[in-house]
């Protein structure tokens, strides 16, 4: 199977090499989109290996853009395409492993890792223990999945509403929808950070707590409330996670995030503005240029 990785990175350190590098030794070739901002330093810049591609357009274009960016430049007979991180560096295997479990059926559209937080060295998923090693999900994330080519053709471009969080979940929802499994190998652990990821003490309760810019609180906020409001009849089982998901990160924030009543006013407006619709432009970092499909 032809493979294709693809990369997005913003202001990226050195181990975007690493990553670039990693990937390399299981796919054809590499796209590596920089969204950092015209005039400044990158280590995109330093990545000489001719089979990589760098696209930089001198804009933060967000996640959902610079994929799209990535997308209009694969070659014609790219079979699949494997989506990284600029911190995910692959482990040997991983790569083999899903292109094998992607073969095995037609009908595997995605087939993904699970992220592993090697600070804390443990995984992001509360339920992991309640399913089989490899289980169908409704949603995984960006960083780690392996896509098949039809799948991603057919499930369309990545919607720029979302800027950074939930394009992955739409995604997801929108693969599904055009008849293909996403199916997860949680045996496979892929090294990936979600942010600043601390540990708070509730009573007895030993809290991870990811820490976000207000910026970041909004988008996040905003993408699950629009996916709540898109897919509600559709996807009833899934609309209520999205309930829980909003709520459980709005008393986490209320309780421990940095300068609480900023962030926390941010998050209930992202949920307000998704509900409703509507973007506060204002929640944009510094420099970003908001989604060509989004006007």
């Amino acid at each position: 199977m032809s493979i294709i990785a693809v990369a997005t990175a913003y202001h990226p350190d050195q181990r975007l090499s690493e990553v670039v590098d990693a990937a390399l030794e299981s796919c054809e070739a590499a796209v590596v989109v920089d969204n950092t901002p015209a005039g400044l330093d990158s280590a995109a810049d330093r990545l000489a290996d001719p089979r990589v591609m760098v696209l930089r357009s001198g804009r933060n274009l967000g996640l959902a853009g610079g994929l799209n960016l990535a997308l209009e430049h694969l070659p014609a007979d790219a079979e699949a395409v494997l989506f990284l991180d600029q911190d995910s560096v692959l482990p040997a295997e991983l790569v083999a492993a899903l292109t094998a479990l992607l073969e095995s059926d037609a009908k595997i559209g995605i087939a993904a890792p699970t992220p592993w937080d090697p600070n804390h060295e443990s995984g992001y998923d509360n339920l992991a223990g309640l399913r089989a090693d490899v289980a169908d999900r409704t949603d995984v994330i960006t960083s780690g999945m392996l896509v098949r080519r039809e799948a991603l053709e057919r499930a369309g471009r990545f919607r720029e509403e979302f800027f950074v969080d939930f394009v992955d979940i739409d995604f997801c929802l929108r693969v599904r929808r055009a008849g293909y499994r996403i199916v997860q190998d949680q045996r496979l652990r892929l090294p990936h950070t979600l942010g600043d990821r601390r540990e708070h003490r509730l009573g007895p309760l030993r809290l991870l707590v990811v820490h976000h810019p207000a910026w970041r609180q909004y988008w996040i906020l905003r993408g699950a409330a629009v996916l709540c409001r898109e897919n509600l009849r559709r996807e009833p089982a899934w609309s209520a996670k999205s309930v829980f998901f909003m709520a459980s990160w709005l008393w986490r924030t209320a309780f421990f995030a940095d300068g609480r009543v900023r962030q926390t006013t941010a998050a209930v407006r992202g949920v307000v503005d998704g509900l409703l619709g509507r973007v506060s432009r204002r929640y944009l970092p510094e420099g970003a240029s908001y989604g060509r499909d989004a006007e």
